[in-house]
């Protein structure tokens, strides 16, 4: 007999973990709006809370529309189980808060999500937990902040907002070599475009809010991982601290993924031309996207990576207020925070996303004042370069006059 070959993952995000309701045969998984459910019995009652029955007792612990999430994106993340979260900082709290204690060491990449810094330097410190912050697309970096008490490695890859790419197979090695554990964000890629289990890590982390979703509607994230020990940590944690996602977000979050490849995809097709064009554009210093030969880590991408994803860096050589001018220019593109929705949205990290960082901190982790961080929708893209052209052509008008008026013209 043939064997059956696994689902490609088109077709996975159609329909993993999403069978016809066996009540009515609905296609789509109902959503059961339900913050508790009722027993046939005492004694059924008594088993679920012993654990002897698996069936619901209370949303908080657990609720047939968010399990079918949590299989649809385990399996696109390679198998294992997942945990839904009420947000991607709720994962990332969960995961400090499961493996993290009084004493312990977490080395985190310096190019990471602005809150996710902030919430172990600022809070988790207070408890007696170290960070250290490094360029993790250095291994040497790596391996030099490794301590007897490191307990976690925290990759962002692709970096957010400078794009750097860490190695993750390598980075895997490293942790567990000194008995820590691989966390790998992979919110930039999902898992259409990188599955870092695959290549080692113990645990990924998305914020659905933004490629698994899609649509900027819903905050919510997710927790990924093969091991039942590590699954029964995190979950003992979030049912502990109540973070869990509620059922209608959790549906919405299913119908975005029904679309997640074919949205990566177009996204990516525009991000390539886009960023390849803006390298040639006068008023940029430079780009910063994985698919360019110019980026550092290039090669490193190819391997790790079925793809680049659609998310841009650059430069402009007017700097901070030329980003500003560009942003406020732009009339397609949104100005607005967040990432991976059917829109294009663009941002300026150094005082959005990663004010709270500082800006020693900013510095270190090559997060420019001038830095302008774009995330590609999937408009037509002749649109979408003709609205980004015509603001830095307002740029260029701007530094051409600023240059005339200081010599006098």
């Amino acid at each position: 007999m043939k064997e059956q070959k696994k689902p490609g993952v088109d077709t996975q995000c159609i329909h993993a973990g999403q069978h016809p309701d066996k009540l009515f045969g609905g296609v789509s998984v109902p959503i059961y709006q339900s913050s508790t459910f009722a027993f046939e019995s005492a004694a059924v009652g008594a088993a679920r809370f012993s654990g002897a029955d698996d069936g619901y007792k209370y949303t908080r612990l657990g609720n047939p529309t968010t399990a079918a999430l949590e299989e649809c994106v385990a399996e696109l993340e390679g198998g294992g189980k997942g945990l839904a979260t009420a947000s991607g900082m709720a994962a990332v709290s969960t995961t400090y808060l499961a493996f993290l204690g009084a004493g312990a060491h977490l080395v985190s990449s310096d190019a990471v999500y602005g809150p996710s810094r902030t919430l172990a330097e600022k809070e988790l410190a207070r408890f007696g937990v170290e960070s250290t912050y490094v360029d993790t697309s250095n291994l040497d970096q790596v391996k030099k902040a490794i301590r007897p008490n490191t307990k976690v490695v925290y990759l962002e890859t692709p970096g957010n907002p400078t794009l750097a790419i860490s190695d993750i197979a390598a980075c895997a090695k490293i942790a567990h070599n000194a008995g820590a554990l691989l966390v790998v964000d992979n919110t930039f890629c999902s898992p259409v475009l990188q599955r870092p289990l695959d290549l080692g890590a113990d645990v990924v982390l998305h914020s659905m809010t933004k490629y698994l979703n899609g649509h900027s509607d819903v905050v919510a994230g997710m927790l990924v991982t093969r091991s039942a020990d590590l699954m029964g940590r995190m979950r003992r944690v979030l049912v502990q601290v109540g973070g869990t996602i509620d059922p209608h977000q959790a549906w919405l979050v299913l119908r975005g993924v029904k679309t997640l490849a074919l949205r990566v995809r177009a996204a990516e097709e525009s991000a390539m031309k886009l960023a390849a064009d803006l390298e040639k554009h006068p008023a940029v210093a430079w780009v910063r996207y994985p698919g360019l030969k110019s980026h550092p880590q290039h090669a490193l991408a190819k391997s790790q990576m079925s793809g680049f994803g659609s998310m841009i860096s650059f430069e402009l050589k007017g700097g901070v207020e030329a980003g500003r001018l560009l942003m406020d220019s732009v009339k397609l593109c949104v100005l607005a925070v967040s990432l991976g929705g059917v829109e294009s949205l663009i941002q300026h990290p150094a005082s959005m996303t990663h004010a709270s960082m500082g800006p020693e901190a900013r510095r270190a982790a090559g997060i420019t004042d001038g830095l302008v961080r774009l995330s590609v929708g999937i408009e037509t893209y002749e649109d979408l370069r003709a609205d980004l052209w015509n603001a830095l052509d307002q740029v260029g008008t701007a530094a051409t006059a600023s240059g005339n008026a200081q010599v006098g013209v």
